[in-house]
């Protein structure tokens, strides 16, 4: 991220060496440039924002698919259905019911309850990382 910052400032008056009377305006103008990037507590924030966003969209795809009843046979419903398996696994047989079934679509519960709790990890991790960061000091 770069930051451009001009002003004008006027430094100096001084009369006019030819003595003719009329002040002399002298004025520059500063640019500065500033480069800021991350440090590494918040750049292991926005990566595990990142991963656990993924898992979230993953597991939501599969919540949509299921209850649309996409066709399983296709390559991509399969391989999102697929991917999701390994998020909800963990969490298959918390409740009684996996799954709801209404003609051929399906509200998998299972799936629900690993999205709530892939979210509580996320917060748990990033209460976790946030211990450990340090704030810049105020002056």
């Amino acid at each position: 991220m770069t930051i451009q910052d001009e002003q004008s400032v006027v430094s100096t008056q001084s009369q006019d060496p030819a003595a003719v009377g009329q002040p002399v305006v002298s004025s520059s103008v500063q640019t500065r440039r500033v480069t800021a990037t991350p440090d590494g507590s918040e750049l292991a924030r926005r990566i595990i924002v990142l991963v656990f966003g993924l898992i979230q969209l993953v597991i939501g795809l599969r919540i949509l698919l299921l209850i649309v009843d996409a066709r399983t046979g296709n390559g991509i419903v399969s391989g999102i259905l697929n991917i999701s398996q390994v998020f909800v696994g963990p969490f298959d047989g918390i409740l009684k019911t996996d799954a709801l079934h209404s003609g051929g679509s399906m509200l998998d519960i299972a799936a629900l309850v690993a999205l709530v709790g892939w979210t509580v990890v996320e917060a748990i991790v990033l209460w976790i990382l946030n211990i450990f960061r340090r704030d810049a000091l105020t002056a």
